[in-house]
């Protein structure tokens, strides 16, 4: 037996079409071919979510490290383990995104298991691509106690046997609740000695894939997760109750899920509207000064405080090294950019006048809560 999702109420149905008007808003932004800056969206999408589900864990890296990562690039700042941590989960998601659209995809446990080897190859004590081979206990490290305890060992090849069916058949609810739920099921059974919150968010984003949803990357809400950490436990401790009880009523989980996709998909518009309009004019500056229009790349990332390399400016503006670099340089004979350490270790930051420049541009603010009543 697994949790079962509950029956929507009105509330929770208007907080839905909200997100799929939200989600439908960022794809008619994204779709038009005009849209040069969508590679550099999604790929600062793809850094955000890495980053997010990893600092949960205890991994964190930087943002600027986060896009290294996507980029499949060195760090600048990462220690070992996180940088580790970070890019085998780069690659367990990837994997996940390459293949959600396969005609022949089946949900399984051998699937699933592939994925969690993926995440942590890098660590074999923890068991990658195993079950646990018996009890396990979740710990609250800031109370100093055990929260949860997940059932024996010997109901895993069941429970996990279930879930996959499960999903392979359900396709009556929103896939926005599929998805939660999976979360849900798969961090209770905790099948694995290590990386159940990961797998359990890698899993969501690929129920969300498989939904035929909107890029997954554009409407992930780990990001979210790793910047509200404390809520997201403290509503699994709320529906677990220190152990494995199915039967329990999974709409705190649901109705956490669903703020977290509205608010995690609205500050995302208004990321899409940020980069629209320093992309313009980026594109203006780079045209008056008969400067390449990539560079709008490297002036965007500054001009959002992320630091550019030329590790990660030559795959965005589809150039080589010694381009890269000959972009770079004028950027910084334009006044655009700010150019900091030596050799490889160089990178660039925004310089006052780009900084200046940018500054009429409103940046993403908190979101209120879709569940709030509001006179």
């Amino acid at each position: 037996m697994l949790f079962r999702a509950p029956k929507t109420l009105a509330e929770e149905a208007l907080v839905l079409e909200k997100i799929e008007a939200i989600k439908e808003q960022i794809g008619a932004a994204t779709r038009t071919p005009a849209r040069r800056w969508k590679g550099v969206l999604r790929r600062n999408s793809f850094a955000r979510a890495i980053r997010g589900s990893n600092s949960i864990e205890g991994y964190n890296v930087t943002v600027d490290d986060a896009i290294a990562a996507a980029e499949g690039e060195e760090p600048l700042e990462a220690s070992q383990e996180a940088w580790a941590a970070v890019t085998a989960y780069r690659k367990a998601m990837t994997y996940v995104l390459q293949s959600a659209d396969a005609t022949t995809f089946v949900y399984s446990s051998d699937l699933i298991k592939s994925i969690h080897f993926m995440m942590l190859d890098y660590d074999l004590e923890k068991s990658p691509g195993k079950w646990r081979a018996g009890p396990i206990f979740v710990r609250d490290e800031e109370r100093d106690e055990n929260v949860y305890e997940g059932p024996p060992a010997e109901l895993l090849p069941g429970l996990m046997d279930e879930l996959c069916a499960d999903l392979q058949a359900d396709t009556s609810s929103s896939v926005v609740v599929r998805a939660a739920m999976a979360h849900l099921n798969l961090v209770m059974i905790h099948p694995f000695r290590d990386g159940n919150g990961r797998m359990a968010r890698i899993l969501q984003a690929l129920v969300l894939a498989r939904g035929g949803t909107l890029d997954p990357l554009f409407c992930s809400i780990e990001e979210y997760l790793g910047g509200n950490t404390r809520a997201y436990y403290d509503v699994l401790s709320v529906v677990g109750a220190g152990r494995w009880q199915p039967k329990r009523d999974a709409r705190p989980w649901i109705r956490f899920c669903l703020t977290a996709h509205y608010r995690q998909a609205v500050t995302h518009v208004r990321r899409v509207e940020q980069l629209g309009r320093i992309w313009t004019l980026a594109e203006e500056q780079l045209v008056a000064l008969g400067l390449p229009e990539r560079a709008a790349v490297a002036v965007v990332d500054a001009g959002m405080n992320f630091r550019v390399r030329n590790a990660t400016y030559r795959p965005a503006a589809g150039v080589s090294d010694q381009v890269a670099s000959r972009d770079l340089k004028a950027l910084v004979d334009a006044g655009f950019l700010v150019p900091k350490g030596e050799r490889r270790g160089r990178f660039y930051i925004a310089s006052p006048k780009l900084r200046e420049l940018v500054s009429g541009v409103p940046k993403p603010g908190p979101v209120e809560d879709p569940f709030e009543r509001r006179s």
